[in-house]
């Protein structure tokens, strides 16, 4: 197993302070996050996040991307994009993007659901079975174009979405070239919507599984009650070692899966300094990899 950081999870470093540092901290590859964002005062995880490459002139900047990603000794993951895949213009780009840069995998959203927003997409309140059926039909076309540009687009596991868990996407994904199709499977949004026990749905996903993303997270209960007087609960993320999912039982998962590709770390927990966080996560997830049996790279700086 090697890992990697999803630079949505450093906002306060550029690009190249993103590199420069995971690469001295042992880290093996990065992905980087895509899309245009809207400015912010202070650099955060969604907005102003400088860590950030645009979808504006996104071709421009390849060459950079990739001279900052080589010049760190690091390997990319994937692409952490964000076009949604009924606008094939910059699905069709982030393929493209993907293919020039040697990164092999991106992410492609799918559509979202109820009153949630993904990835700038705002949701429709449609019927769940007609925005499936639709997110079907746009994935094949994805499949198509990824097969031409020689990669494999990923649908996520996403609350509030038409792909939540594991058994969605696979439903959604099944007779398609898991060759190029292919799920992140994700602890963290797991825990907000979705959860079904790692082991089986990992068994379930089978050759779709293609990637994993790594963050955790809990549910707090809130002061205030529903209407019918019932509690309130609210999830928030929360760091690696601290939130409601175990990490070493899911790497246990993984490890009795057959999984042995990337995991890559969004952690969007806050309560220590990027730096730190960084670096503690990277000494965790060895540790609980050594444990769960799992072999691991030496990292970039070694």
């Amino acid at each position: 197993m090697k890992f990697s950081v999803f630079t949505a999870s450093t906002p306060e470093w550029s690009p190249a302070e993103a590199a420069a540092q995971l690469s001295a901290q042992g880290w093996d590859g990065i992905e980087w996050r895509v899309t245009d964002q809207p400015e912010a005062a202070e650099p955060g995880f969604w907005a102003g996040n400088r860590a950030t490459w645009p979808m504006t002139g996104l071709e421009d900047l390849l060459p950079e991307i990739a001279r900052i990603t080589a010049d760190a000794g690091l390997e990319f993951s994937g692409l952490g994009g964000y076009a949604p895949c009924d606008n094939h213009d910059d699905v069709e780009r982030m393929l493209a993007a993907t293919a020039a840069l040697g990164a092999r995998q991106v992410r492609v959203n799918v559509l979202p659901l109820g009153n949630s927003t993904k990835g700038g997409q705002e949701a429709s309140g449609r019927p769940y079975p007609e925005l499936f059926a639709e997110t079907r039909e746009h994935y094949e076309w994805v499949a198509s174009r990824a097969a031409h540009h020689g990669v494999k687009a990923l649908v996520e596991l996403h609350h509030g979405t038409v792909t939540a868990s594991a058994s969605s996407a696979r439903r959604l994904l099944d007779g398609l070239d898991p060759q190029h199709v292919g799920v992140i499977h994700d602890l963290g949004n797991l825990l907000i919507e979705g959860w079904e026990s790692p082991l089986p749905a990992l068994q379930l996903l089978g050759p779709y599984l293609a990637h994993v993303h790594v963050k955790n997270a809990r549910w707090v209960r809130s002061s205030g009650r529903d209407e019918a007087g019932g509690a309130v609960w609210q999830s928030e993320w929360a760091p690696l070692a601290e939130g409601q999912g175990s990490v070493l039982g899911y790497f246990r998962a993984l490890a009795d899966a057959g999984y042995d590709g990337w995991a890559t770390v969004e952690d969007f927990s806050t309560e220590v300094p990027l730096a730190g966080r960084t670096a503690g996560n990277l000494h965790y997830l060895r540790r609980a990899a050594e444990l769960a049996g799992i072999p691991v790279g030496t990292g970039a700086a070694a």
